[in-house]
């Protein structure tokens, strides 16, 4: 569960009837956050702010959507969510809340017309809770399908999954993963004979109690894509839209350099466990 890390809390809208949703993790003051997209057709919002070179440092929230571009309104809830309650980067004016998104396409399955909205978004926040989290086909992951590699007929359920790992010296490395890839679990892997462009994506969130900077939390993002690579066979393909954040709350001081390369490590574990629990929803 993401929220095996300390001060993480998780809560989805879920549309069974339209198969889709979204999901948002909320942080805890003080949150450092990076990125990286390796697919080829993301969405996102605010992704750029990511950037180690970028000012910003925090990050308030995470959220996964469904409804592909459409679904990143539901931002908006979140964004609204957290302002009511003074969360945010201070500014002369009040805080303005950070909040990342990224996107996966489902429009395809059950009813496209529905998408994540604002309304969704906070419903989201309104329903996140600091322990077990529910997984499978909820959130984000309500539509979400693997194995369109081999053609439309051969796409299956998936869903959105989660683990943890941890460190010797208290380090928790949790990932929650919506899976809707254009490949499938790599002992399934065949050659591709369909390559139908913006229906996939893989999208999530690693969250760690190490204390990271920017640069870190952007090593910690590509070794989640590792545990992808793992998980997924193909993966990170012009078709998909494949992104990860990483978000460290900071309340475990880490070595360096071995401290940083046991979260990596650890992150390309879980985010491997998660992306096969998600597939195999």
């Amino acid at each position: 569960m993401l929220t095996d890390v300390p001060g993480v809390r998780v809560g989805h809208w879920t549309d069974p009837v339209a198969q889709t949703g979204c999901t948002v993790a909320l942080f805890p003051a003080g949150t450092v956050a990076s990125g990286e997209v390796r697919g080829g057709a993301p969405g996102t919002r605010e992704w750029a702010l990511l950037d180690p070179q970028r000012t910003v440092q925090r990050i308030d929230a995470a959220v996964l959507c469904g409804g592909s571009a459409f679904g990143l309104a539901a931002c908006d809830g979140v964004v609204q969510w957290c302002e009511e309650r003074g969360v945010g980067l201070p500014t002369i004016v009040g805080p303005v809340p950070i909040v990342v998104g990224c996107v996966l396409f489902d429009l395809a399955v059950g009813d496209g017309t529905v998408r994540p909205r604002a309304a969704h978004g906070y419903a989201a926040c309104v329903a996140a809770v600091a322990g077990a989290h529910a997984t499978g086909r909820v959130g984000a992951g309500t539509g979400a399908t693997v194995g369109k590699y081999l053609g439309p007929g051969a796409a299956r359920p998936a869903g959105i999954g989660a683990a943890t790992r941890r460190g010797d010296d208290g380090t928790v490395v949790s990932a929650l993963i919506a899976c809707n890839a254009w490949g499938d679990l790599p002992e399934r892997a065949a050659r591709p004979v369909d390559a139908t462009p913006f229906v996939n994506t893989t999208i999530g969130v690693i969250a760690t109690n190490a204390r990271l900077d920017k640069v870190q939390c952007l090593l910690v993002a590509q070794s989640g894509h590792d545990g992808l690579a793992r998980a997924l066979a193909p993966v990170h393909a012009t078709v998909d839209g494949d992104a990860l954040i990483a978000a460290a709350t900071g309340d475990v001081e880490v070595p360096l350099p071995l401290g940083l390369e046991d979260v990596r490590a650890l992150t390309a574990d879980a985010v491997e466990a998660a992306t096969r629990a998600a597939a195999a929803s």
